[in-house]
């Protein structure tokens, strides 16, 4: 299955494997059923998650739902710190993970507009490089596993903090790989595939982040709010299946 996964995200483009794949895992997901760990997005048990990742990462896929280390992290923070479920807010999706979509359109509290340069599931195409939308708009945005790929993340990360309000947040996920650089990696120079690979650890990156993220984070204007990882158990991480050098990166518009 590892083997099975690692090649159809390598060679099948993103937009296509966004339309057909949770069909194929549903399927997969009554064989998996159990209640050695729990996806808290859609609340399904299973003796074990799917491997995910070019590089198959064990027990990480809810095959219900799709969701990832990342984003069980992400629903945990939202329910147990934020009154994202309740309170009426505005927000913006950027390349919206499938696990959030149908969950977020149903919450009557939230004004929900999600966008993607080539995304079949989001509601506007838009480059984040010049989102068409106006200053201020938005309480809320979200940016997972996006800006590795984008020609220029300072200019990104502008335009998410234009268009948020002034006391508005932001998630802004990126990939690790480890052991981290001080300094972010990134060459525009370099085109070839397989050097993207080699360098930035995927072929469709375009730089690797290190330990200066946050730095870059805030050269935007944001201030960064705590580390809600740090405050999860051992047994929650292994119960949930996440990542436990994870940092959720929470950021807010001063």
């Amino acid at each position: 299955m590892k083997q099975l996964i690692s090649f159809f995200l390598r060679y099948v483009p993103r937009k296509y494997l966004q339309l057909v794949s949770h069909y194929v895992l549903k399927v997969i997901s009554l064989f998996y059923r159990g209640n050695a760990v729990i996806c808290p997005v859609c609340d399904s048990g299973f003796r074990k998650f799917l491997p995910y990742g070019r590089v198959g990462r064990s027990n990480a896929l809810c095959p219900n739902c799709l969701s990832l280390e990342r984003h069980r992290l992400i629903w945990l923070y939202l329910k147990r710190q934020t009154s994202f479920f309740e309170k009426p807010a505005r927000m913006l999706h950027i390349a919206p993970e499938h696990c959030f979509i149908s969950r977020f359109d149903a919450l009557p509290n939230l004004d929900y507009l999600t966008g993607d340069i080539e995304s079949p599931l989001a509601k506007i195409k838009m480059d984040i490089h010049a989102i068409p939308l106006d200053d201020a708009s938005f309480d809320i945005v979200f940016c997972n596993h996006v800006l590795e790929h984008v020609r220029d993340d300072h200019q990104a990360l502008s335009e998410i903090y234009r268009v948020l309000r002034p006391g508005g947040w932001a998630i802004l996920q990126v990939p690790f790989f480890y052991p981290l650089p001080d300094k972010t990696i990134e060459d525009p120079e370099i085109t070839d595939p397989k050097e993207r690979e080699k360098l930035f650890g995927q072929d469709d990156h375009v730089r690797k982040y290190g330990t200066d993220y946050a730095e870059r984070l805030q050269k935007a204007g944001f201030e960064l709010k705590e580390n809600f990882a740090q405050t999860l158990t051992s047994e929650e991480v292994a119960f949930y299946a996440l990542d436990a050098q994870e940092v959720l990166y929470v950021v807010e518009k001063r």
